[in-house]
This record gives structure tokens, C-alpha cells and sequence, in this order.
């Protein structure tokens, strides 16, 4: 209990922008070529869905990482069992080892990162808190279990083009949201949801 509170207490703020969270992502530090998953959870913290989400939506959605092969499944993964906890009232995410310990070449997480940061400095200039009530206390659930619609259908997503990418952008959008306390954000991503449930749908018949 206590170690679970020291390492709720070394983690670092919340970030509270697009911009800011990529910015974090570009400060994790690893003594390989490559990063791993967990080192970068790390540098946002474990302790809050909402950039969780945004950081999931954005290694789908980026340019040369969410095409990687078997991306959008892991993300898929990674996704559910962080709505499930939160659907069970944890505090702190758990995440399994083998998920934490993939890796994404530096080099292609820098051009990412440089890619996303004019399209992020753009996107913050229009966040706020507004229509709250989609964002906080329960109506986070809400996201939580839409989420984890989309999350269940991503493995089908890696047979389907462009699928994946849309899925990122739904739960940017949903993790945007939540950091910014913006539910005109939170209304524009539950369309999003239905459209590509619709759109996944429509392919597998």
C-alpha cells in the first residue's frame, strides 16, 4: 500500500495539453535505440485515464508507428484493461510486464513527436472546460466503456486500411477531452466512436 502511494507521489503533474504531453514523451530517456512502453508511462504517470488515452490514441494515429504491424492490437490491449480499471475504481493502472516492455525506435518516436507538435500547438489553442458534465464524475465511465468498444475492435482494424488511424483519432479526441475538461470534445469523439463501429462493421460483413 505504502509503495503504491510513494509511487503515486514521484509521479510527475498531469499534463493538462496536447502539446504538453508530447513534450514529456520526448524527455524519456533509455540507454537503447529504442524505447519502451513502460518508460514512457513512466514519464506521464499511471494514475490518470485520461492521458493514458490520449497517448494511446496518438502512437495509433502518428505516421510511421501506428502502421507498424501489430500496433493497433497491443494498443487494443492496452486500452481495454486501462477502461476495465477504471471501470473497477483502481486508482493506479496495472499494466502486464511483456506490455510495458515494447519498444518503439527513438528514432522514429522523434520524427513523430516533431511531426505532431505543430498539428498540437494548433489543436490547444481551441481547448477548455466546457459542458463538463461529459467529462467528469460518472459520464467518465461512459467514455471508459466506449473506449473499450473501440479497443476490442482494433485487432480487426490491422486487416482493414486506415481503420487503425481512425481508431487513434477517437481516443485522442476522448483523451483530449478528459485532460482539458472539454465535453464539446467528449461529444465530438462519441460520433467518431459510432462512426468507425459503423465503418469496421460495414468491412467484416
Amino acid at each position: 500500500m505504502s509503495e503504491e502511494k510513494d509511487m503515486r507521489q514521484s509521479e510527475p503533474p498531469e499534463p493538462d495539453s496536447l502539446v504538453g504531453l508530447l513534450r514529456l514523451v520526448g524527455r524519456v530517456r533509455d540507454d537503447t535505440s529504442s524505447v519502451h512502453l513502460g518508460a514512457v508511462l513512466d514519464m506521464v504517470g499511471r494514475r490518470s485515464f485520461g492521458p493514458m488515452l490520449l497517448l494511446a490514441g496518438l502512437i495509433v494515429m502518428a505516421p510511421l508507428i501506428g502502421d507498424i504491424p501489430g500496433v493497433p492490437t497491443v494498443i487494443g490491449i492496452f486500452v481495454f484493461l486501462l477502461a476495465l480499471q477504471l471501470l473497477l475504481g483502481r486508482e493506479h493502472f496495472w499494466l502486464p510486464k511483456w506490455l510495458l516492455a515494447r519498444r518503439i525506435p527513438r528514432a522514429t518516436l522523434r520524427k513523430a513527436i516533431g511531426w505532431m507538435m505543430p498539428v498540437a500547438r494548433f489543436v490547444d489553442r481551441f481547448l477548455r472546460p466546457r459542458l463538463t458534465g461529459l467529462v467528469n464524475g460518472g459520464a467518465r465511465f461512459g467514455v471508459a466503456l466506449l473506449a473499450m468498444v473501440v479497443s476490442l475492435l482494433m485487432p480487426a482494424m490491422e486487416f482493414i486500411p486506415f481503420s487503425a488511424n481512425a481508431a487513434g483519432l477517437t481516443l485522442t479526441v476522448f483523451g483530449l477531452a478528459l485532460i482539458a475538461r472539454d465535453g464539446l470534445l467528449a461529444l465530438i469523439a462519441f460520433g467518431l466512436t459510432a462512426l468507425t463501429v459503423g465503418v469496421i462493421v460495414w468491412a467484416l460483413l
